[in-house]
């Protein structure tokens, strides 16, 4: 039997997959958009090769990976009836982790978020009344609890309907949540919200730099529009891929919602730059609170323009809502289950922005190897 997993060529998803495939012997069941077998494998190997050399990543494609090609938002994801029913019969617990991080579009978050959400869950349907359905986790965010000032947020208290939501992400996400609890209320769901996840603990290199990106701005400004006393909820993606991990391979789990921060621990703005400041031997940023607004302003007019300034622009003005909010959300459940913090975003921001920078924002990924020949399977 299987773990399905959605999103594995993302960027949490491919940190779920690497240590599903390190840490337990079962198979993986991964959809991929792709046309042909090989396409598939070639998207798989980009998303995993920051985890794994390419003979781990072959030994594991040939022993533990079973491929399926189709498209989250379509029937049946599009399969061919042999291979829908293969999956349903050999999935027994599902991580749903693909998602739109498309902000700014209602109709890339409607399409991904909630008609691809409606077919997992569909899935799982089929799943569990063949042979039943171990768990089904769902990644999701703090985004949910909309919008919000000064607060700290537990996890039972975060989705409020009377509440505004910032952006199309965060309103289909919460659906998403509602539509899970309705339609699988007899299977055991686990619920995972993120807060920023940015950058790993663990080492300097990311694949994702959208986020990276907007910091190093910021970090380059002498003076910051914020308050500095505000604490921003930043998390690192190797703590929340273990924590989803972990809870969802354990057999009962206290709860089923758990927020994946840094919760009370998080850091303020001023301790953040100061640290910085003192890696770089860079003097102290200045802050402005009063400037937030044209500062917002500004990032707003010049989002649509073109080039550099202009996509820096556009990431804040998705973004500076979330900075601003000075909200930070529960972390003791999961804390008390993993019986560890994560770690701080101080301990691992130089590394984090040195890489990005010097690599421009790019990874510098590996081709498939010729050695290798065609395609497995």
């Amino acid at each position: 039997m299987a773990t399905f997993l959605t999103g594995s060529t993302g960027y949490i998803g491919a940190h779920l997959a690497a240590r599903l495939l390190e840490n337990y012997t079962g198979t993986l069941n991964l959809l991929i958009r792709a046309k042909t077998l090989r396409e598939a494998q070639e998207r798989l190997w980009r998303a995993l090769q920051l985890h794994l050399d390419f003979p781990r990543f072959h030994h594991y494609l040939k022993t533990q990976i079973s491929l399926f090609l189709g498209d989250l938002t379509s029937s049946r994801f599009g399969l061919e009836d042999a291979d829908y029913s293969r999956l349903v019969s050999s999935t027994d617990s599902v991580i749903h982790c693909a998602a739109s991080l498309n902000r700014k579009s209602e109709k890339s978050c409607l399409n991904v978020n909630l008609r691809g959400t409606l077919e997992v869950v569909q899935l799982a349907s089929r799943a569990r009344d063949h042979h039943g359905l171990r768990r089904f986790s769902h990644v999701s965010t703090v985004a949910v609890a909309g919008h919000r000032k000064n607060e700290v947020v537990q996890e039972d208290q975060a989705i409020d309907w009377n509440r505004s939501d910032y952006d199309p992400y965060a309103r289909t996400k919460k659906f998403c949540e509602h539509m899970i609890r309705e339609l699988l209320a007899d299977v055991p769901r686990t619920i995972f919200r993120p807060s920023i996840v940015l950058g790993d603990s663990q080492r300097g290199e990311t694949t994702q730099f959208d986020m990276v990106r907007a910091f190093v701005f910021l970090a380059a400004l002498p003076v910051l529009p914020f308050r500095p006393t505000d604490r921003i909820d930043i998390v690192p993606v190797d703590f929340v891929a273990d924590a989803v991990v972990t809870l969802h391979e354990k057999e009962e789990p206290q709860h089923d919602i758990y927020h994946l921060s840094s919760g009370t621990r998080s850091q303020t703005f001023q301790e953040l730059t100061d640290n910085l400041a003192a890696i770089q031997r860079k003097p102290k940023r200045i802050y402005l609170p009063s400037a937030e607004a044209p500062f917002t302003a500004l990032a707003n007019s010049l989002a649509n323009t073109r080039g550099a300034v202009g996509h820096v622009a556009s990431l804040l003005k998705v973004f500076i809502p979330y900075l601003v909010w000075n909200t930070v959300f529960d972390n003791t459940r999961v804390v008390s289950e993993l019986r560890r913090v994560p770690a701080p975003f101080s301990d691992y921001s130089y590394a984090l922005l040195k890489f990005s920078k010097e690599q421009h924002f790019t990874y510098p990924y590996q081709a498939w190897p010729e050695a290798a020949g065609g395609s497995v399977g």
